[in-house]
């Protein structure tokens, strides 16, 4: 007679992760499998890891931060005048304002301007208007309708570049 087998407690799988070359499962403490680093060489910590990405997105941070400096140097400043103030044809208590821009840099670029009512000092009356591209020393004429001013009263402009 024989003796009756004991029953075998059920064991707890231990938690893995996938290896980092080809994704079989190695223990938490292990970065890559038997088949993928046969010499049991060190795996690098993760402090290492963590520092390269780390140097990786700061340069290309600084990378991209000398590209867009030299994408934008030259444009402007701007010199910018509202040359007339007329009334806006169909739409009471609105005008249309000539504004002329000139761009005294080596660059061409568009003017950011700010158009404001110089009686409340733009507190609740400004209009922000993107010129268009204006060419290196030289000027553009364009015309933009705002919701405050009246015809003939001056409105005061100032721009900016990028």
């Amino acid at each position: 007679m024989t003796a009756p087998a004991t029953p075998v407690p059920p064991s707890h799988p231990i938690p893995t992760h996938p290896c980092a070359r080809c994704g079989a499962p190695v223990a938490l403490d292990v970065g890559l499998c038997e088949r993928c680093n046969p010499l049991g060489l060190k795996d690098s910590a993760s402090s290492q890891v963590h520092g390269t990405v780390f140097l990786g997105v700061s340069l290309a941070i600084a990378f991209l931060a000398v590209v867009a400096h030299i994408a934008v140097s030259g444009i402007g400043p701007f010199v910018a005048q509202v040359t007339d103030v007329r009334a806006a044809s169909g739409d009471a208590g609105s005008v249309v304002a000539t504004i002329s821009v000139r761009n005294t840099g080596t660059a061409a670029g568009t003017a950011s301007c700010r158009l404001t009512d110089p009686a409340d000092r733009g507190v609740q009356t400004s209009q922000i208007v993107y010129s268009p591209m204006v060419p290196p020393g030289q000027s553009v004429v364009f015309e933009f309708q705002v919701p405050f001013g009246a015809a003939g009263q001056p409105l005061d402009v100032s721009c900016t570049g990028p």
